[in-house]
């Protein structure tokens, strides 16, 4: 085997360990409100999202997925270098935000990663910008329609059944919350895993194995809705316990308002081909089902820790990629 040919599956192998990472980092986001509320066991509940993750791609197709091989970076300026480069960025700083406990986005961790790494090996001009700027706005749109969804949903149940006794609701939004985790997972695969096909289509593009026209091969979709299932089997149980116990107390009827606004969220967003953070969807969705119940419901000093995570995750994985692009450049130089 040449050496071009073994780097090519090497950083196809890397893209995929991204993907399995991306899984157990991101797994609070599916399980955390139903494991809180213990409807399901962790065991349980991580096989059904892992589940949901593998045939997210039934549902949707690839829009989130082309959108990153073809929306962010100009597709002719991507070589093996900036696709290493920018996975080291985004796999560096998910372990480092993970292992703080911190749920931050691993899609924008890979975007800023990608821009990092392109814009060091070719300048601004490589960007994309329009597809930029609707990432962007998404970015910061999707945890404040979150809140907004939750907070509504949750107050409309709490005035519809404020007469019904508690273990009655308990009862019956045990079983409705199956269904809104089930949702949740669907559109956590739907989004998230697709970051990974667009890696890959395009580094297959840019050493010309998919010829003129930039798709995304089925086996790179199986091999993605793959590494996110297994990796959320791993689970990734520092952030669900930050995001299901720490952020704010969580009952069954909490967890289905926050993971139905959650879900409407990423459906409408994946529908669109843009692809948000689930991360951000899940936390605004808590956020304000926490509040919705009183402001102080809602521990707030560690929502700002994880606000200033979010803030920091595509600049500090820019950097990480674009000082790991400049290394191999140097490498490749001296050898």
């Amino acid at each position: 085997m040449d050496f071009t040919l073994f780097s090519l599956i090497f950083i196809i192998f890397l893209a995929f360990i991204f993907d399995f990472i991306n899984g157990f980092h991101d797994a609070a986001n599916a399980i955390a409100t139903v494991v809180s509320t213990r409807v399901l066991s962790p065991r349980n509940a991580v096989a059904m999202a892992a589940f949901f993750n593998f045939i997210a791609f039934l549902v949707f197709g690839v829009a989130v997925a082309t959108t990153i091989a073809k929306g962010i970076v100009e597709p002719t300026s991507v070589t093996q270098e900036v696709i290493f480069a920018a996975l080291i960025g985004a796999i560096a700083w998910d372990l480092i935000t993970w292992w703080q406990g911190l749920p931050t986005s691993s899609s924008h961790a890979l975007i800023g990663g990608f821009v990092g790494a392109a814009v060091t090996k070719s300048g601004l001009t490589v960007l994309i910008l329009p597809g930029l700027q609707k990432i962007i706005v998404f970015m910061l749109i999707s945890p404040v329609v979150g809140f907004i969804l939750a907070f509504i949903l949750m107050s409309l149940t709490t005035r519809l059944l404020f007469k019904v006794p508690a273990p009655k609701i308990n009862w019956a939004f045990r079983k409705l919350q199956l269904v809104s985790s089930g949702f949740y997972a669907l559109s956590h695969g739907t989004n998230d895993a697709q970051k990974t096909m667009g890696i890959v289509a395009i580094l297959l593009f840019s050493k010309g194995y998919l010829g003129d026209k930039l798709y995304i091969p089925l086996w790179v979709v199986l091999m993605a809705h793959l590494a996110i299932a297994l990796g959320t089997l791993a689970g990734g149980w520092k952030i669900v316990r930050t995001m299901g116990k720490r952020v704010t107390h969580l009952k069954p009827v909490h967890g289905f308002s926050a993971e139905t606004a959650g879900g409407m969220v990423l459906f409408f967003s994946a529908s669109l081909g843009v692809p948000v953070s689930t991360t951000h969807a899940i936390s605004g969705s808590i956020l304000g089902v926490g509040t919705s119940l009183r402001a102080t419901a809602v521990r707030w000093i560690l929502a700002r820790r994880i606000v200033w995570a979010w803030i920091l995750t595509i600049p500090a994985s820019a950097t990480i990629a674009a000082l790991t692009y400049y290394l191999v450049y140097l490498i490749s130089k001296i050898y």
